[in-house]
């Protein structure tokens, strides 16, 4: 096998258990197809049936041997990787916030979303961390600041992993479904804080809204993975009409960041040389997507040598407006949390003083018939001031605390930046 490029895959398989329509066929279908690609590294998201996992992994292992399935909150992460190259560690980082428990119908908090990673040793590279992730998916960009703010926990804790694995000497690449497209502010922040590069965009210079007139070309041309009307699982909804989808998968990489180097020593060099969509087509013999996402593919060129000046200079700073635009965003999402908070903590004071009146007129019934009326309804009191008490006081100090260590670290961070922009004043 050639060592000269790497080439991976990332796909959300949208494999929620008794949620998913069509899990079994569309994951065996997967299952297929991937059995017949040729790629280095797979990384799936939305895998959260062990025995899917397993079923992918058995039709895979002829060609990518080694494999993790990640564990997180309640019901698994999601998240698994495939690979041919040796596995030589393994994590996983379930993120501070995702969501609130009592968002039954999102369900993130119950999967905890999380940044799972494998260090894999490559015969030219060396040691390599790849990340797979799933970002929190409610909120847009267009709401209330408090909606983006735990995607951007999310994006914020990613940049730190992903740089942290930069400056331990490693090649890193990035696949997922990152729930955000790409001028927005939590992309922004992974790519300027970990000094990530997107692949697509290497590969398409070119490409703008402008240069798409079809939905097909809003994939070859744009890479739009998701709520595409070209996908069965999104053309009958009302978000795809009028649209040609979003951009929400990515593969990114980056260089090592080499704190000592010998003079003149030289390093190969990671470089996209092709990303492309795929898995666009139909499950063989049925009139569905694989996938709610289209998969996303990409060739990562290991080019010759390169002086190790090229290798660290990667700009790997938020600007100071990113910085205050993010605190802006957690900041409000911490009012906001504070109040809802409170509010639930007086829901739950006044289902503790109706059940002490219920205890207290339970000795007054009128009539037999109104016991078990009484009953039920002493039990759903009793539900929901316990349900209040855990989201108004657990949760919600959780939730408070949280996004105060962020604010606190941004704060440094962005007097960290004045600090070095007044030092090389100075010089």
């Amino acid at each position: 096998m050639a060592d000269s490029q790497i080439r991976v895959l990332s796909l959300n398989c949208w494999g929620l258990k008794y949620v998913a329509k069509n899990r079994n066929e569309r994951i065996e279908a997967i299952a297929q197809a991937l059995s017949q690609f040729d790629h280095d590294i797979i990384a799936l998201q939305e895998i959260w049936v062990y025995a899917d996992y397993q079923k992918v992994k058995d039709r895979i292992s002829r060609r990518l041997p080694n494999s993790k399935f990640f564990y997180s909150g309640a019901l698994g992460s999601g998240l698994a990787i495939f690979t041919r190259f040796p596995i030589i560690e393994a994590s996983v980082h379930p993120y501070a916030l995702n969501g609130s428990p009592i968002d039954v119908g999102a369900g993130d908090w119950f999967v905890g979303k999380a940044a799972a990673s494998i260090v894999i040793l490559h015969p030219v590279l060396g040691p390599v961390q790849v990340f797979n992730t799933h970002l929190f998916a409610k909120g847009g960009e267009d709401g209330p600041e408090y909606n983006r703010a735990h995607r951007l926990v999310n994006a914020y804790e990613f940049a730190k992993l992903a740089r942290q694995a930069a400056e331990l000497g490693r090649y890193v690449i990035a696949l997922g479904d990152f729930n955000s497209i790409p001028p927005t502010l939590p992309m922004r922040v992974i790519l300027d804080h970990a000094g990530l590069i997107d692949a697509w965009v290497v590969t398409h210079p070119n490409a703008d809204a402008s240069s798409a007139t079809t939905a097909l070309e809003a994939i070859t041309k744009l890479g739009m993975t998701a709520d595409s009307p070209l996908n069965s699982w999104s053309a009958g909804k009302g978000y795809a009409f009028g649209t040609w989808g979003k951009r929400l998968d990515y593969v990114l990489y980056r260089q090592p960041k080499r704190q000592y180097t010998a003079p003149g020593e030289k390093l190969p060099v990671l470089k996209a040389r092709d990303c492309r969509v795929a898995l666009t087509e139909k499950v063989p013999g049925h009139q569905f997507s694989y996938s709610d996402h289209f998969a996303l593919e990409a060739t990562l060129e290991i080019q010759s040598s390169s002086p190790t000046s090229v290798i660290d200079d990667i700009p790997t700073e938020l600007t100071d407006a990113s910085v205050s635009t993010f605190i802006q965003a957690l900041t409000a999402c911490y009012r906001f949390s504070r109040q809802r908070a409170r509010k639930e903590l007086t829901v739950f004071t006044l289902c503790i003083l109706l059940l002490v009146g219920l205890a207290v007129g339970s000795g007054w019934l009128p009539h037999s018939w109104i016991n078990p009326i009484f009953i039920v309804f002493t039990v759903f009191v009793s539900w929901a001031g316990t349900t209040m008490l855990y989201q108004g006081f657990l949760y919600g100090n959780w939730e408070c605390n949280a996004l105060m260590n962020v604010i606190e670290e941004l704060e440094i961070y962005r007097k960290g930046l004045d600090i070095q922009a007044r030092t090389s004043g100075d010089y």
